[in-house]
């Protein structure tokens, strides 16, 4: 009875909600987590406790170098986001110690560790390190530590959390037994003469770096790594110290199931440091997702061997047929308020058609914001924008002609988030189309929020022209949503509009990528994508072509005149 509890407990599968998002249920699993707890699965790779990291028992988080766990003599105290109390102990690299660093990446070759033609045996192997990762991640054990540790240090709630784990555990799957190798597919092209092929072959960098973000701990690091090894790269990771522990306990993970501890390093630096690093080890390739001002200096001081997945102001169009009102809301709120607007594809501005001014939309939206509480993690700390800074620019919408506050715009209460963090309630402004298009206002109404805000728009059938007009003139071009099932509608605003991840139809939306479509933005040829095989060899990998000519040469031959 035992071992059949357990086995069915290795299967759990996260149930679908109606959008089509990972649930979980606790209830339905606590027995399980129980039972695996105590006589089967231990957490081997583990070293830290999600549920008692804490100010009393603080963590701590090592770097990762020439195959070897190492400290540091500087460490960097991270502060838990919901009461402030020091509960992890980052050892962080200084610039006086990147040498051990810069070795190990200045070690790998131009060619990388493996190519279509050296060592292809390790595209077999990362297979089966797939395969046994995906499997460790399906255990209910193993996903609900990660959920629990992204939960810790990134607060979101439960669902969103674990969203993160199942995502890179289906992209896992994606990629076992031969997967790995598939991504290196080569074609053959006939040649002029007999004995002549040319044949293309995707090529790995060799050192490259990969630098990432707080608001998604595993899922964005993760998915980039695999995606660099793949393909034959020797990657250095940088994760924001603030989360950094979550990429570290996923690196022991994927060394139980058989990473070699010297194919991958892992360092913890500010900024500065880790922008040292790079100049001096050269790699050949950095991806890094985050700020645009960030994005553009490494792009400069990189000499362009860059791609970017950067800041996403992203908008969403409510066409003119109206549908599902109550659907249609549940969906706006999440884009705009799930992991308190900390996604880089937060719905930011929204558009609606005249005919939802006229419906339940606007009340229906208002009514789900506010349901949302600091006690489940459905709004929680904002860890890139203060409070202050979030209610200033909320004072300086409001001063624009027509705009008007339309729920939220104040401070969280009865809570202990410390200051250095943002605490605001889900907040909506409303600014006029024409007054958002005014020089004056444009640039402050496009301004990236990293929190729980958005500003929500209308127009009228004759104003289309300048909503797509707003829509060129916005700078990132991440993801995007056009609400409708009018196809003349959808096909007029895709054809003249550049998102590189855009959602179209009833049931469109901005966030909520899985692992089974590209995710990333369009219109810059730096840009990123990350999930998908395309995504992979764009990202990771270059063309080369090898072109073979063995002859025979004519036995008529003869040296032709000079040309």
């Amino acid at each position: 009875m035992l071992k059949l509890l357990v086995s069915r407990a290795a299967s759990v599968s996260p149930s679908r909600n109606h959008n089509g998002v990972a649930a979980f249920s606790l209830y339905s699993s606590e027995f399980i987590f129980i039972i695996c707890s105590r006589c089967v699965h231990s957490l081997q790779f583990a070293t830290v406790d999600a549920e008692e990291v804490s100010g009393s028992r603080p963590a701590e988080v090592l770097n990762l170098v020439q195959g070897k766990w190492v400290g540091s003599s500087n460490s960097n105290t991270v502060v838990d986001p919901l009461n402030g109390d020091s509960f992890i102990k980052v050892a962080e690299v200084d610039e006086t110690g990147i040498q051990p660093f810069v070795e190990s990446l200045s070690s790998c070759p131009k060619h990388g560790v493996h190519n279509p033609f050296k060592a292809p045996e390790r595209y077999l192997m990362y297979g089966d390190i797939s395969t046994k990762a995906a499997h460790m991640l399906s255990l209910p054990k193993v996903s609900d530590f990660f959920t629990r540790l992204i939960q810790r240090v990134s607060p979101k709630s439960y669902q969103q959390a674990f969203g993160e784990v199942y995502v890179t555990q289906k992209f896992l799957e994606n990629f076992c037994g031969d997967q790995v190798r598939f991504l290196a597919r080569s074609f053959a092209v006939p040649g002029n003469h007999l004995g002549q092929q040319s044949h293309g072959f995707r090529w790995p960098y060799g050192p490259v770096a990969i630098i990432t973000p707080f608001n998604f701990p595993l899922e964005i690091p993760v998915l980039q790594l695999m995606g660099a090894l793949y393909m034959g790269n020797k990657p250095v990771l940088k994760v924001d110290s603030k989360v950094s522990i979550v990429m570290e306990q996923m690196l022991r993970l994927l060394h139980t199931c058989g990473l070699p501890v010297e194919d991958v390093d892992f360092i913890n630096s500010d900024g500065k440091t880790m922008n040292k690093l790079l100049l001096e080890a050269n790699p050949r390739m950095t991806l890094f997702t985050g700020s645009s001002r960030v994005a553009e200096k490494l792009a400069l001081d990189l000499k362009g061997r860059v791609k970017l997945e950067d800041a996403g102001f992203d908008w969403k169009i409510l066409g003119p047929d109206v549908h599902q009102e109550d659907y249609t809301a549940w969906v706006c709120d999440q884009d705009a308020y799930a992991c308190s607007g900390q996604k880089c594809s937060a719905q930011s501005l929204l558009f609606m058609h005249e005919n939802w001014s006229k419906t339940s939309l606007l009340s229906n939206l208002k009514d789900l914001a506010e349901r949302r509480k600091l006690t489940d993690l459905t709004i929680g700390p904002v860890l890139t924008v203060t409070t202050d800074s979030m209610l200033k620019h909320v004072s300086k919408l409001l001063e624009i002609p027509g705009s008007k506050l339309l729920f939220g715009g104040r401070p969280l209460e009865d809570h202990s988030i410390p200051s250095i963090y943002g605490a605001i309630k889900p907040t909506a402004v409303y600014v006029p189309l024409e007054e958002i298009m005014k020089d004056n206002n444009f640039e402050l109404v496009t301004k990236e929020i990293f929190g729980p805000f958005q500003i929500i728009t209308d127009y009228k059938n004759s104003q289309l022209s300048v909503v797509l007009d707003a829509l060129e003139r916005m700078h990132n071009h991440l993801t995007a949503a056009v609400v409708s099932n009018d196809p003349l509608f959808v096909q007029e605003v895709i054809g003249k509009t550049v998102n590189g991840t855009t959602y179209a139809g009833l049931r469109a939306r901005t966030t909520g990528a899985p692992q089974n479509h590209w995710f990333g933005p369009a219109g810059d040829p730096r840009g990123a994508g990350i999930g998908t095989p395309e995504a992979i060899k764009l990202v990771w990998s270059c063309h080369r072509e090898v072109i073979y000519d063995f002859g025979p040469v004519s036995k008529n031959w003869e040296i032709p005149p000079s040309t």
